[in-house]
């Protein structure tokens, strides 16, 4: 248990980020599970959804920037084979 105001003001703000960062996770799971499935038309469109959510998880620190690049990467490669 935090002891002092500024660690108990810390463990508050941890708690926030931690629930945002979850949050941000699990969209971006839901995001590349949707592309997985779906194949054709709306290729396009989920691409651009994917690309966005890495870049967005990337920029906030969520992810790691050659993690993002590598899922970008794999998902780009798998559906210029299709």
């Amino acid at each position: 248990m935090p002891i002092t105001k500024s660690a108990k003001k810390e463990q508050r703000a941890s708690k926030k980020k931690k629930i945002y960062n979850i949050r941000v996770k699990r969209n971006l799971k839901t995001i590349i599970k949707k592309n997985q499935t779906e194949k054709g038309s709306s290729n396009k469109e989920n691409t651009k959804a994917l690309q966005k959510a890495v870049d967005k998880a990337v920029k906030k620190g969520i992810i790691k920037k050659n993690t993002g690049a590598r899922r970008k990467s794999r998902f780009m490669k798998k559906n210029s084979e299709v």
